[in-house]
């Protein structure tokens, strides 16, 4: 069991940051004994714990009383160096000098952040970043783009569960990895341009002609395309007067069947736009007219219809939901009335979206969002590969958007070819391998087609997935997983207060794989190494993922 001493201000945040690093824990009672303390900022306490974790970003009580001679003071961000990666910091941190026991320094000025004191009885860490504060960042504000690779708040999980494990002392978990798979794939799809017939001289079809043709020249001549992709960029420009008079087929108006194809039976979700020609408000007034979509829900009800009778989602791909409550209504009930289903998550049409958006879409009465992610670039906006709860929902949760595919390949984002696109959609594939969640893939509805011709990417996507062993699921699926996970409680007993239980509420069956109950090895004392498979054993998972079923886990 791990107690917690925080600032009141801070409680929010130290909730729902244990809600992701799913381990008994509680705020601290004078009357209990802990495993672990964690103190976050400069609080007075005394403790028997095996392991005190103080976590501050400058100087305070401890330090004097421990002697610890500290180095510099910054409010700048910086990067820590942790088992080849970074850890991003947003707020205040501070430095230590004479340290023999460094865990994490900084990237730059190899200035020690954090350090060990291995007493004979008690294992002190002194950790130089107010740890709530930059949870908190990442779940408001985000990562700027430039640190976009970075799973930052998995990270900061990793590093200390491996610090408490590595302090001699056994951790249970419910990892965010569901049974019998490795991690998440979720693949959705932003329906922006269902036909290219509803376009007429504006500048959607400008930006498809000078693609099909100067764009995919120049795509050649750097080796992005092949000479049948020019071929077929060439012919689709030229079929376009005779699509406008009804002697060819409009070749976006086929997305539908295209990714059934392609994904042979997989779930996916389907983000709609309700309205046509609504080109909705930005904070500042209105959006620019030309972000009005060309079609609206009723364009396409064949369409839709033909998704949810194959087992596909379809949600709604808003307009002014994510800043107007009475709007959002209306848009989920455009939907809704096509699908007939009463749940709906969304997505932002352009991604837009601000603090206050995640109150806003709850009160409009959608049960998850899945706009927090970039448009320029791909990776981790809020650091993390989970579900979580913005901080303001009450319900509501975020499911996060890592790989677009307009970012990886349009000029003006990253321009990459299907190679260079392959390895870095790799490595973050690898890092859901490392720790759980769901991988978020966003692949919008003409991207199979002409001018883009970035199917051969997604097939690598999709194989990629499969290698890797993830659960492939609507977003809807890979909420309610969350949702189901996040019901679980671990329970003490007042007659054995050491003793700790783990349970799930009965409504959380609905066919979802089940969850994992990880006991975590308590390692060497300082040996932060990542935990292996070797270094955890996964146990009552049946029990667990039944309902009215209490399964202890440890002591």
């Amino acid at each position: 069991m791990i107690g917690i001493i925080a600032d009141p201000a801070e409680h929010d945040v130290a909730r729902e940051f244990f809600e992701l690093f799913k381990t008994p824990w509680e705020f601290f009672r004078e009357d209990r004994k802990y495993d672990v303390l964690l103190c976050a900022g400069n609080h007075p306490f005394s403790t028997s714990a095996r392991l005190v974790v103080v976590y501050a970003g400058k100087k305070i009580e401890l330090d004097e009383t421990q002697h610890t001679t500290m180095g510099s003071q910054r409010k700048t961000p910086c990067a820590l160096d942790y088992e080849k990666k970074a850890i991003s910091v947003y707020g205040e941190s501070v430095s230590f000098v004479g340290t023999e026991n460094c865990l994490l320094e900084d990237v730059v000025t190899k200035e020690c952040i954090a350090f060990l004191h291995d007493a004979t009885d008690q294992v002190w860490a002194r950790i130089g970043i107010d740890l709530f504060k930059e949870i908190r960042t990442l779940l408001s504000e985000g990562q700027p783009a430039v640190n976009s690779a970075s799973p930052t708040l998995d990270l900061h999980i990793s590093f200390l569960r491996n610090l408490i494990t590595g302090s001699g002392v056994e951790l249970v978990e419910i990892p965010p990895v569901p049974e019998g798979y490795r991690f998440i794939a979720c693949l959705t799809h932003d329906v922006d341009h269902p036909s290219i017939k509803a376009h007429k001289w504006d500048h959607t079809i400008f930006g498809f002609l000078y693609r099909a043709t100067i764009g995919s020249l120049l795509k050649l001549i750097h080796g992005q395309y092949s000479l049948s992709d020019l071929v077929e960029n060439w012919k689709a420009a030229f079929k376009l007067p005779f699509v406008y008079l009804g002697l060819a087929k409009d070749f976006w108006r086929d997305f539908a069947d295209r990714y059934l194809q392609l994904g042979q039976g997989l779930p996916s979700t389907f983000f709609v736009i309700p309205f046509k020609n609504r080109p909705g408000k930005t904070a500042d007034g209105s959006a620019p007219s030309f972000r009005g979509a060309g079609y609206g829900a009723q364009d396409i009800a064949d369409i839709i219809r033909k998704l949810v009778s194959a087992g596909q989602e379809v949600c709604l791909h808003g307009i002014d939901a994510w800043i107007d409550s009475a709007n959002g209504r209306r848009e989920l009930q455009e939907i809704r009335g096509l699908t007939g289903t009463g749940d709906s998550g969304v997505r932002m049409h352009w991604l837009y979206y601000d603090q206050n958006s995640s109150v806003v879409l709850e009160n409009a009465g959608a049960s998850y969002d899945s706009t927090i992610g970039y448009n320029q670039t791909v990776g981790y906006r809020a650091g993390t590969t989970q579900v979580y709860k913005p901080l303001a929902a009450n319900q509501l949760l975020e499911l996060p958007l890592h790989v677009m595919d307009t970012a990886l390949f349009y000029p003006g984002y990253l321009n990459l070819s299907r190679q260079q696109a392959g390895t870095l959609c790799a490595k973050l594939m690898d890092n859901a391998v490392q720790f759980g969640g769901a991988f978020t893939v966003n692949w919008h509805d003409r991207s199979l087609a002409p001018e883009r011709l970035w199917g051969g990417s997604y097939a690598d996507l999709i194989q990629g997935l499969k290698d890797r062993g993830a659960w492939f699921a609507t977003a809807g699926q890979a909420v309610a997983w969350f949702r189901k996970r996040r019901s679980a409680e671990f329970v003490t007993d007042p007659a054995d207060p050491v003793a700790v239980s783990a349970k799930v509420a009965p409504s959380f069956g609905n066919g979802l794989p089940g969850l994992r109950l990880r006991i975590h090895k308590p390692g060497q004392r300082g040996d932060l190494a990542t935990q292996g498979s070797d270094r955890f054993v996964d146990t009552g998972v049946e029990k667990l993922g039944s309902a009215n079923v209490a399964t202890e886990v440890g002591r």
